[in-house]
């Protein structure tokens, strides 16, 4: 069983739901990712999201474009990120942790450490490091299967989106290969846009629900703790990005931990209550 799965299947038991942040690994200072990690754990996360910069992030709004092309700036990709996971992994062994991004990045990085009788050098080196599961935005999930038993057999989860706009029978293709939850994204548009109908959203769950036997998270355009509240009646998770890097983007870097710790705690609160 992944960490993905203890985690939820122990937080079903405790009749609570998962607070999923997403922060892009770099951002906003190169070296801080650990550390705020370590402080979103703090600030009540049950599994984190860190986003692979990419320069061209075709489901992404400007805030997250913008913070992507900052740690690109600051040279960071995937060995960085993976040894961000690493450090992490000394002192927290329990905290899910997915990677979030595009199929490119994962791409190149296959070419580049390609090893003979190793499929994925990818997914080898992630199970090394401690990652948890995987979301790349732009896999198909007919074009993925493969990809997926490899992560399966290093006991790592394959993620997928699923949108308004998604059918019956793409979910059921979903549901062939995805494990660990599925993220919904509650708008049409990119992060970070819109406002949130939480009446769609509560209609939307119970059909996903016919197809899909794992969790179900929702975000893109989650801020705020009524919302993230609201939400948590119907979804088993709830995932909150672009409000946390707009809310980074002019700390010092010795406030981005205590700033991202001080907002997940009042989000965590509200899901507890």
């Amino acid at each position: 069983m992944s960490r993905i799965n203890t985690t939820f299947t122990a937080l079903k038991t405790q009749g609570r739901k998962a607070l999923i942040p997403f922060v892009t690994a770099g951002y906003p200072y190169a070296d801080v990712t650990p550390e705020l990690m370590h402080a979103m754990v703090a600030g009540g996360a049950d599994v984190i999201e860190l986003g692979v910069p990419f320069s061209d992030p075709s489901a992404d709004g400007p805030v997250i474009q913008k913070a992507g092309d900052k740690a690109l700036a600051f040279g960071i990709g995937l060995v960085q990120i993976l040894a961000m996971v690493r450090e992490f992994r000394q002192t927290d062994r329990t905290t899910p942790v997915v990677l979030m991004g595009y199929a490119n990045p994962v791409e190149r990085y296959d070419q580049k450490h390609a090893t003979p009788g190793v499929a994925s050098p990818f997914v080898k080196d992630a199970a090394a490091a401690g990652v948890d599961g995987v979301l790349i935005v732009d896999y198909p999930p007919e074009e993925c299967e493969a990809f997926a038993a490899d992560l399966r057999a290093h006991s790592m989860d394959l993620i997928f989106l699923l949108a308004p706009t998604s059918t019956d029978a793409r979910m059921a293709q979903v549901a062939r290969v995805a494990s660990g939850y599925v993220y919904y994204v509650s708008l049409k548009g990119v992060t970070g846009s819109g406002a949130l109908d939480v009446g769609a959203v509560e209609a939307m769950l119970p059909r996903i629900r016919q197809h899909i036997n794992v969790p179900v998270g929702v975000g893109f355009g989650i801020r705020d703790a009524a919302t993230a509240r609201t939400i948590s009646r119907v979804a088993d998770a709830v995932v909150i990005g672009s409000k946390i890097i707009q809310l980074l983007e002019s700390q010092p870097r010795d406030q981005v931990a205590a700033t991202a710790q001080n907002f997940l705690q009042e989000i965590r609160t509200a899901l507890d209550s």
